[in-house]
């Protein structure tokens, strides 16, 4: 089966990335899955929050959000704070980054990833945490060799991709128009060796079953190990 854009089921977007995209940040990059781009960056500020201080560990904490004109209709800003979508994004970015960074390794210092979506076309929560690595990793590299912390504190590699049914197939990384009447939608977040940090699945209107969600899995530990190569020529 072919899909709308030409793709094969088991087959990624094109995934681009320009590093050091914005001049000041200790860490960069444009990240693009297909027609979803996201700006992501990595600054490093010294101390910690509260809860953290006298610990003598660090802390990696994440931004999201999205341009007014990054997909067909203006969005509004979020003038009064962050919308309950936005705050669960940000959150799983920041989970996924912490949960490969040996915090006593940084010191009391946080790293703060922000990811701004310039345009989206589905998938943005796994392009973001896809470029947050890169953009992490590039802030880490810059400290280290500034001599602000003696060890690498990064434990692995991390990416994420949306696979779902589209159609009665399983596919990998769905674009919106595939997102938007998939039967099935999932995030998978995983680490280099295999492992998960989150799986968000959801049927919509009929459940899935056991092998459709097998298949998913399948697809998207195949397009994470794609996503790692990407990661590690960006970083080179």
């Amino acid at each position: 089966m072919k899909r709308g854009d030409g793709r094969d089921p088991d087959q990624l977007r094109k995934i681009t990335v320009q590093k050091n995209y914005f001049k000041h940040a200790e860490g960069s990059c444009l990240i693009a899955f297909g027609d979803t781009k996201v700006a992501c960056s990595a600054s490093v500020e010294d101390g910690v929050p509260p809860f953290l201080k006298g610990k003598g560990q660090g802390w990696v904490t994440a931004e999201y959000g999205m341009l007014p004109r990054s997909c067909t209709q203006r969005i509004s800003r979020e003038k009064g704070g962050a919308s309950g979508r936005t705050q669960e994004i940000q959150r799983l970015i920041g989970r996924s980054l912490r949960a490969v960074v040996d915090m006593k390794k940084l010191g009391e210092r946080t790293v703060k990833i922000d990811c701004d979506v310039i345009q989206g076309d589905g998938g943005t929560r796994t392009a973001a945490i896809t470029g947050g690595y890169i953009a992490l990793a590039l802030a880490l590299k810059k400290i280290r060799k500034s001599g602000l912390i003696a060890d690498w504190p990064l434990t692995r590699q991390i990416a994420a991709v949306s696979a779902g049914v589209f159609n009665g197939t399983p596919v990998l990384d769905l674009n919106y128009a595939e997102d938007s009447k998939a039967e099935v939608d999932m995030n998978i977040v995983m680490v280099t060796g295999g492992d998960f940090v989150e799986v968000q699945g959801t049927a919509e209107g009929q459940p899935f079953s056991r092998k459709d969600m097998e298949a998913m899995f399948k697809l998207a530990e195949k397009g994470i190990r794609e996503l790692f190569v990407v990661q590690n020529k960006a970083l080179k």
